[in-house]
């Protein structure tokens, strides 16, 4: 009788070749990469630098110049409106060489635009009433396009939701 014990030599040797490969064999939980090494892929900077933000102030490039030309009109809107132009003293990590002829001395000034800032608050009052405003027209262009609807042959619902599609589906 066979004992079942002796193992075929041929066997014996796979097994041993098998468990020598697998042991110098990095394991694979070591062999993932940092994700500090792992380099971001370029892509160009905005053409205007962000500042870091400060609490309790919005920042907000205002137009002073187009084509060259002066625009003291939007300037002095933006003035009376409570934006205050930024020293550029103020912002070194802006990086901003200023324009030799500048009329807005020692401001962050970038191609006809002067980065300003304003009270966070004030600015979300400002934006809280447009938005007040932009909903009565739109709820007034509902009203009188509905006036129109009869019973008879009612007109649908306006949808105020955008789509993207891209192609037919094919």
């Amino acid at each position: 009788m066979a004992d079942s014990t002796i193992e075929d030599p041929k066997m014996v040797e796979d097994a041993e070749e098998v468990e020598t490969s697998e042991d110098s064999r990095t394991p694979r939980s070591l062999d993932c990469r940092d994700s500090s090494k792992q380099e971001e892929p370029w892509a160009p900077l905005s053409m205007l630098p962000v500042p870091e933000p400060q609490d309790g102030w919005a920042f907000r490039w205002v137009r002073v110049a187009i084509r060259d030309e002066a625009d003291n009109r939007n300037v002095s809107q933006k003035l009376r409106d409570g934006w205050i132009p930024v020293k550029l003293a103020d912002h070194p990590n802006l990086q901003i060489i200023p324009d030799i002829d500048s009329r807005f001395e020692g401001n962050a000034v970038v191609g006809g635009l002067m980065l300003c800032k304003n009270i966070e608050s004030r600015v979300k009052a400002r934006s809280e009433f447009y938005r007040g405003q932009s909903q009565a027209q739109m709820e007034a262009v509902d009203g009188n396009y509905m006036r129109e609807s009869d019973a008879r042959m009612p007109m649908l619902q306006s949808e105020r939701k955008t789509r993207v599609t891209f192609g037919d589906g094919t």
